[in-house]
């Protein structure tokens, strides 16, 4: 089947990881997939930067991240034109048997297209004018109005989280048949087996110590720099235990002021930002990890890739995450916005390595069995079904 996976996203980061994976777990299964990217943001274009420098952003990509406001929604209306005739030009040019699209804020000109040539087009929702989002959302009526229409006439629909599917049931009404689907993680790539854990360690000097650790943005919706306050005093009085947390953000500032404070800093390592394809190395120092907060609706890209490592995760019981971990049988759960119950549950967790290894074998497994990226692909072609191959002509009206 020939597959064109549209989106307008950066392709960076952790989005860029989704794409890839779905993508390769597309091909992996038989299918031609062309990946139509915004300009300047092919997620397939991995190459990093030199070290200390930042990737390259387009020069259209750079003004429309810095747009501010009613301003930057309008562009999003507008880019419907650019997609219009993009999309009907692969249409034209190449007829793929499926569509499938990363959902973007007020983009409805890849299903008017597709309808209107007869060709099925699923969405994979990740962001909605539903729940709050990093950017605030001015034109919230209208986006919701696109919304509706958009989960209303797409061929099918992928939610991340039961919560995501539930809501926009309760609001929209009838919509389009749907899956949930999590993220996965590559678990050839996310292999404990491929790396020496005890040289991993020494190259960073750790020793003996139980390590919890952290991947991820340093951001105040991830709850890091309050973790590393409320577990502070307890890090400066045990030896036996170190924080390792890879990323940066706008919190490293914090989270290193209260190393600094609590005289901690042997006992807490900041490699900063690092590209994903080392990710694993870092993931194989750990005894356990911890992801402080989330929210209500999201799937952690990190979550599954510390569960494919063999690594246990102590995590807010949030619904989606709740999904995907059983208490004590594939990672840990503390009630959400509970930091401290957080901070007692790692202490708890540092103390038994038995405990460290049987759950991490048991998130793995979990991993193995279930939530792989080709798991997501079968999931999405389900949507499929061999009667909806030919589409009606006629599209529903653009909003």
């Amino acid at each position: 089947m020939k597959i064109v996976y549209h989106h307008r996203t950066r392709g960076r980061d952790v989005e860029g990881v989704h794409i890839r994976g779905i993508v390769g777990a597309l091909r992996d299964l038989g299918h031609e997939v062309r990946v139509v990217s915004f300009p300047g943001a092919d997620p397939e274009n991995t190459t990093a930067p030199a070290a200390g420098t930042q990737p390259k952003k387009s020069r259209l990509s750079t003004l429309v991240s810095r747009t501010p406001g009613v301003l930057f929604e309008l562009l999003e209306i507008a880019y419907n034109a650019v997609t219009r005739f993009r999309i009907a030009r692969i249409i034209r040019n190449e007829r793929p048997d499926l569509i499938y699209e990363r959902y973007s804020m007020f983009l409805w000109a890849t299903i008017r297209q597709a309808r209107r040539h007869g060709i099925p087009i699923v969405l994979e929702i990740n962001d909605s004018a539903l729940v709050p989002r990093v950017r605030p959302l001015f034109l919230k009526s209208l986006a919701r109005r696109i919304e509706r229409w958009c989960m209303q006439n797409a061929t099918g629909l992928v939610f991340i989280s039961s919560y995501f599917r539930d809501l926009a049931h309760e609001t929209y009404g009838t919509i389009a048949p749907s899956v949930v689907s999590p993220n996965a993680a590559d678990a050839a790539r996310f292999d404990p087996a491929l790396f020496d854990r005890a040289a991993l360690r020494r190259e960073q000097g750790i020793g003996n110590e139980v390590v919890c650790g952290y991947v991820g943005a340093f951001v105040h919706w991830h709850g890091v720099a309050e973790f590393v306050a409320r577990i502070a005093p307890h890090i400066a009085k045990r030896r036996d235990l170190k924080l390792l947390f890879v990323g940066g953000g706008v919190d490293l500032a914090a989270v290193q002021a209260t190393i600094d404070e609590h005289g901690i800093a042997d006992r807490v390592l900041l490699p900063g930002r690092v590209e994903h394809a080392d990710i694993p190395r870092w993931i194989g120092c750990m005894d356990f990890a911890v992801l402080p907060n989330s929210n209500e609706y999201g799937s952690p890209m990190k979550l599954f890739e510390f569960m494919a490592m063999g690594i246990g995760v102590v995590a807010p019981d949030y619904q989606p995450i709740a999904e995907v971990i059983v208490d004590e049988k594939t990672g840990w759960l503390f009630p959400k916005g509970d930091i401290e119950r957080g901070v007692e549950c790692v202490l708890e967790v540092a103390g038994s390595r038995t405990q460290q290894i049987m759950i991490g074998r048991g998130a793995r497994d979990y991993i193995l069995r279930e939530r792989q990226w080709r798991t997501n692909a079968e999931q999405l072609l389900s949507l499929v079904p061999d009667e909806l191959a030919v589409a009606e002509n006629s599209g529903g009206r653009t909003p």
